[in-house]
């Protein structure tokens, strides 16, 4: 019997070392393998319906798109796509102290984030928002890292977010709980109002750790 695949998106925000942002982001959108056409498909039905498009991501969040955003987060909370995101207070990161550079903490996140809840009777396939041009070998690093200690992951590999619908729901996802815990001047009041709508959706804290299989949040305590 062939083993239950997902698929998982990942993207990232507020990760570059000194862009005075106090939280760097992790973050990662779920779906089983056979679902995936599914919600493109779905997604680019509530884009047709709204005369939408562009890429989907957070920073094209405005008052002219604001009725798109929000039925994309209503068709989030109804499906079986999961989230899930971990933070870090940059103050407290030290790599000098582990002997261990920026890129390595980056990656040392990554595995805490897909980490979570694996199940070894499952596969998964995950993909990256490509980075930089030494993306390739990274990736591979980080699935050598997986699979040492779970052996479940078949694939992890970089893609452009153009590539995949998903990917860009995660970029989206992953804007709303940065733009929370970065902009203390929350000045933007569409995506204030997307924000309150994912609060809304949401039985569970989005200022703190919480324990949701649906929006999961986890903030590292680095010591």
């Amino acid at each position: 019997m062939e083993k239950k695949t997902y698929n998982i998106y990942c993207d990232e925000s507020c990760h570059i070392e000194n862009d005075h942002k106090p939280y760097m982001f992790l973050g990662k959108i779920s779906s089983p393998y056979n679902q995936v056409k599914l919600h493109t498909e779905k997604i680019n039905e509530i884009k047709k319906k709204h005369n939408f498009f562009a890429e989907i991501k957070w920073t094209s969040v405005s008052k002219s798109k604001i009725h798109f955003y929000s039925d994309l987060v209503d068709y989030f909370f109804a499906t079986d796509l999961r989230f899930r995101a971990i933070g870090v207070d940059k103050a407290k990161i030290n790599c000098d102290e582990h002997s261990k550079s920026y890129d390595d903490f980056y990656y040392t996140m990554y595995y805490y984030l897909l980490n979570h809840n694996l199940n070894s009777l499952y596969t998964y396939n995950v993909y990256l928002d490509i980075k930089d041009t030494l993306s390739a070998n990274k990736v591979n690093k980080l699935k050598e890292i997986l699979n040492a200690k779970f052996g479940v992951f078949r694939n992890v590999q970089n893609i452009r977010s153009h590539e995949s619908i998903l990917m860009q729901l995660a970029d989206f996802m992953m804007g709303a709980i940065s733009y929370l815990h970065n902009n203390e001047e929350k000045i933007n009041a569409t995506k204030v109002q997307i924000i309150e709508k994912i609060k809304h959706h949401s039985s569970d804290a989005l200022q703190k750790t919480n324990y949701s299989s649906k929006l999961n949040l986890f903030f590292i305590e680095l010591r």
